[in-house]
């Protein structure tokens, strides 16, 4: 017997933005991936848990190397959602979607904790193993107050503006900003500043002992400071294409 179908509720269909790692590989790949390497054994589980788009635009490559080079990061355990700037004629079935109009300041889906006044409830950021860290959602602003530690496993993302830690970041832990970061305690774990675009952005912290430092996608890793500098109040920012130091009175 037929069954006529009699529900006419609609389906809800519901846009969402989430705040992705850019990749821009440069020719030869062989080079880039070493150096992609390097970055990934010096700073472990950088990439794990995290959305990754590829930024092929102005690229001159066919779609034999692209399918390479997809393949090669995907032995690296990094996962591509979509691949930016690339011709029709590279992309097709097994490969990641075509994306465009990314914005520099999307906003980061998720629920779970929440470390201040100034924070949202966060989620987990998926089922993986080990488990991605924590992460806040923040309320747009143009700076935000983190009053307690961060703690390891944790991330705070901010895109809209600055932030401020009033206590220490644990190993493990991240700050990504779209400007500046300014840490009140220790800073072991990761601090990500001028996340969008903001050559301007700085770093400070009291106490120097971080994994990774980033400004504008520039980054050092512990192995690339200066060892004078460690447990010192230091301040990072660019100059040209290099992320400069020194230590604060």
């Amino acid at each position: 017997m037929n069954q006529a179908l009699t529900d006419t509720r609609p389906i809800r269909l519901k846009g969402r933005s989430f705040l992705a790692l850019t990749l821009s590989p440069e020719l030869p790949f062989d080079g880039w991936l070493a150096r992609l390497d390097d970055l990934a054994a010096r700073s472990t589980g950088f990439f794990l848990g995290r959305p990754v788009v590829l930024d092929v635009d102005n690229l001159d490559i066919n779609r034999s190397q692209l399918t390479e080079l997809v393949g090669a990061l995907a032995k690296r355990n990094v996962w591509l959602m979509g691949v930016e700037g690339a011709r029709p004629s590279l992309l097709g079935p097994g490969m990641p979607p075509s994306l465009r109009g990314g914005r520099p300041a999307p906003d980061f889906e998720t629920p779970v904790t929440e470390t201040s006044a100034d924070a949202r409830d966060a989620i987990p950021n998926g089922p993986a193993e080990p488990r991605p860290a924590d992460i806040q959602t923040i309320r747009p602003a143009q700076s935000i107050i983190i009053r307690e530690p961060v703690r390891s496993g944790q991330s705070v993302i901010f895109p809209e503006g600055d932030v401020t830690v009033v206590g220490s970041v644990a190993s493990g832990a991240e700050i990504v900003a779209g400007g500046s970061i300014h840490v009140y305690g220790t800073l072991r774990g990761r601090a990500l500043a001028g996340s969008v675009g903001n050559a301007a952005a700085r770093i400070f912290c009291r106490k120097l002992e971080a994994e990774l430092l980033a400004i504008d996608g520039l980054y050092k890793t512990a192995e690339d400071m200066d060892a004078r500098l460690r447990g010192q109040a230091v301040q990072f920012w660019l100059e040209g294409d290099a992320i400069v130091a020194e230590a604060l009175n």
